[in-house]
Formats: C-alpha cells, sequence, structure tokens
C-alpha cells in the first residue's frame, strides 16, 4: 500500500473515531467521507442518500465488481484513553466500522491511482448494527450488474491479518420474534375467573430446548429469551396481558422458518389450552450470510499470494450480519481478518481497531482485483 495513502487512511480512521454516529443518524460520517475522496480521487461519486457508493470505469465490457464497508456507531461510553477518542458521550465505534471505511478509502485511493481492470464499486453502508442498511444497498448489485462483491470484518482475538473464511453460512441468519398476549382480567384472590397469559408464557420457554433440539435440524439452531412483560405491579389483580420477546437464529434459512413455525404451534396450543388471544410481530429480520465458493476460494488465493495466513473455520458466526443482502442478490464472499490477539472484543468499552491491519486488508482487496 502506497505509504501517503496510508497515513490518510489511518488519519481519517482517526476523525471518524471522534465522530461516531449511530445506525441511520450518520450525516457527518457520510458528508466527511463524500468530501475526502472527491478532495483526492477522480472517481464518480453517487450521493443515495442515506449511503453513497464511488465507482472506478475501467470501461465499457469489463467485469463489475464491489467492495463494501459500514460506517455507523454503537450506542456505548468511550471510557479508553485516546488522542482520537470519541467526542460524543454514549456513542462510539466500538465494533469498528470506522476501520473498515478506512480501509475502503484506502483501496478506492489504490485503485484511482494505480488502476485497474474491472469497474470497481466502492459501497459505503450506513446503519449494519441494526440490519437495515445493506437491505437499502442491494438493489444497486442489479442496478450496476455487479457480478461480485467482497468484504470483511475485524476480528479482536485472532492473529494480526489471518484471514478467517469459510465456505456457505459465514453469519447466521436471525429474526426478533414478538408474540403478545391478551387474557381476562381478575381478582387476584379469584384468578379463576380470569385468563392470565404468564402460564402459557411459562410453557412456551419451558419447550424451548425441545423446540431447539439438534437432532431436529442439520444446522445450528437457537433461540433466547429476550424479554418478558406481563401485568402491573398492582397486587389485587391477577395479569391479563403479555409479552414474550424472542431472539430465534439459524445457520440455514429454511430452519430459522423451521423453528419460527415450531413456535408459533406452541404459541397456538397453549394460547387455546389457557383461552388466550396472541398475536405475532417480527423485527430485525435477516437471513444467513453466504459465502459462494467461488468467491471464497479467491479470497484464498489472493491472501496466500499476499503471504498471509488463511484460517478455516468450522462453524459459522453466530451473530447476523447485513451483507446476507447483497449476497442474496450476487456472487460474493465476507471474511473476517485478525486484529491481534491481545485486541479486546467488539461491542465492549476497551475495544479500539488496530490501524497496523490497515496496509494488509488493503493490498488484499487490490489482490481481489486481480483474480
Amino acid at each position: 500500500m502506497d505509504k501517503e495513502h496510508l497515513a490518510l487512511a489511518v488519519t481519517l480512521r482517526h476523525e471518524l473515531h471522534q465522530h461516531p454516529e449511530l445506525s441511520g443518524q450518520e450525516v457527518w460520517t457520510k458528508g466527511h467521507l463524500m468530501e475526502f475522496l472527491k478532495e483526492r480521487a477522480s472517481l464518480e461519486i453517487v450521493d443515495k442518500g442515506r449511503w453513497f457508493y464511488a465507482l472506478y470505469r475501467a470501461g465499457e465490457g469489463k467485469p463489475n465488481v464491489a467492495f463494501r464497508a459500514d460506517f455507523d456507531a454503537l450506542p456505548i461510553d468511550e471510557t479508553i484513553d485516546l488522542p482520537y477518542g470519541s467526542l460524543f458521550p454514549g456513542v462510539s465505534h466500538k465494533c469498528g466500522h470506522d476501520g473498515h471505511s478506512a480501509c475502503l478509502i484506502g483501496l478506492a485511493l489504490e485503485v484511482n491511482k494505480y488502476g485497474a481492470d474491472k469497474n470497481v464499486y466502492f459501497v459505503f453502508q450506513h446503519a449494519e448494527e441494526t440490519v437495515e442498511g445493506a437491505l437499502e444497498c442491494a438493489p444497486l448489485m442489479d442496478e450496476a450488474g455487479v457480478s461480485e462483491i467482497f468484504a470483511y470484518h475485524n476480528v479482536p482475538g485472532a492473529p494480526e491479518n489471518v484471514v478467517i473464511i469459510i465456505d456457505g453460512t459465514v453469519c447466521c441468519g436471525s429474526v426478533g420474534m414478538i408474540i403478545n398476549f391478551e387474557g381476562i382480567p381478575a381478582h387476584a384472590s379469584q384468578p379463576e375467573d380470569g385468563r392470565n397469559p404468564c402460564f402459557a408464557i411459562a410453557e412456551i420457554i419451558r419447550s424451548i430446548p425441545e423446540l431447539t433440539e439438534p437432532s431436529l435440524y442439520k444446522g445450528l439452531v437457537l433461540c433466547t429469551v429476550i424479554g418478558i412483560n406481563a401485568g402491573k405491579e398492582a397486587f389485587g389483580m391477577s395479569a391479563s396481558e403479555g409479552r414474550l420477546m424472542l431472539t430465534i437464529r439459524s445457520q440455514f434459512d429454511e430452519e430459522l422458518d423451521e423453528m419460527r413455525q415450531r413456535i408459533e404451534d406452541k404459541t397456538r396450543e397453549e394460547a387455546g389450552k389457557y383461552g388466550l388471544k396472541y398475536t405475532f410481530s417480527f423485527r430485525d429480520n435477516v437471513p444467513a450470510t453466504f459465502n459462494h465458493k467461488e468467491s471464497a476460494d479467491k479470497m484464498r488465493r489472493a491472501a496466500k499470494r499476499l503471504g498471509l495466513d488463511v484460517f478455516e473455520a468450522s462453524a459459522p458466526i453466530r451473530g447476523s450480519e447485513d451483507f446476507a443482502w447483497f449476497t442474496k442478490r450476487t456472487k460474493g464472499a465476507m471474511c473476517g481478518v485478525g486484529l491481534g490477539v491481545d485486541r479486546a472484543p467488539i461491542h465492549t468499552a476497551q475495544f479500539d481497531f488496530n490501524d497496523e491491519i490497515i496496509p494488509a486488508v488493503v493490498d488484499f482487496f487490490r489482490a481481489l482485483l486481480d483474480e
């Protein structure tokens, strides 16, 4: 990586870190990234409202490929002492999206200066943490005829610059499920006159190990109780309304649907037993992120050409990643890049991105352009 480009990318990363913005609120961040490129590169910049992309044109008939970086922050206080620490209380870049964007800027500067034999779309995406940004950006794959897209996520705890890859599902799909119950109120001294949803809620929770029994599925499945609300602080009243909130996740999209159906069936059974009305609602739905083998193999070859160690993951990451919406529309792959064995985990107050991996990531992405 060009030394001047590296210095610019590191400076930019620190500026982004100082000015974190939450998902859907990244006005300064997007504007700063756009202006940074406009001042330093001759790429075409296309403003898409909450996100943007830069385009390097190699010419008609050349393949169209894309690279994606996210740029939103998290609602976490910056408690470590950094010269470029967050200026905004309660908001900080504790997932490393400042580093992801800095790497993509570095790649854009390199391609702008040295060229490429492909048309390259540099996609800068908002709202990854709320798994809604990529859904808004993904139609670009069809509109521009993008044949392949790549991305990475930093991995603290893994050796610096190691490339972590897997074929098939790389991140589990997930959905937030809310079950609302409506019963009949009654005096606490005569609960038999009412319909209390707490028993149905308890039965559903008790059944989770059975509903997620591994023998029922070919891949990983999980169901996590997120919250329970029932009744009021009124000791003379039996509860008559209740809400159960679950996150269900799975390695394969079809099994996410199967597990959701099992929970719905159990809900109907228990609601019928206790004479309750019920409704379902869903939030934060994201499919499993799928790595196409051809694209993952390109990552393996590019990493090995650069002398980077490649680690073959044995199982998908349990957390979800909205990059899934891109590989629903076109071929592509996402890998991890080690941040260092002594780095604090993401989504913790002690986390900070490691600038030392920027040149390896940029060179790795450039090598992918030669595949």
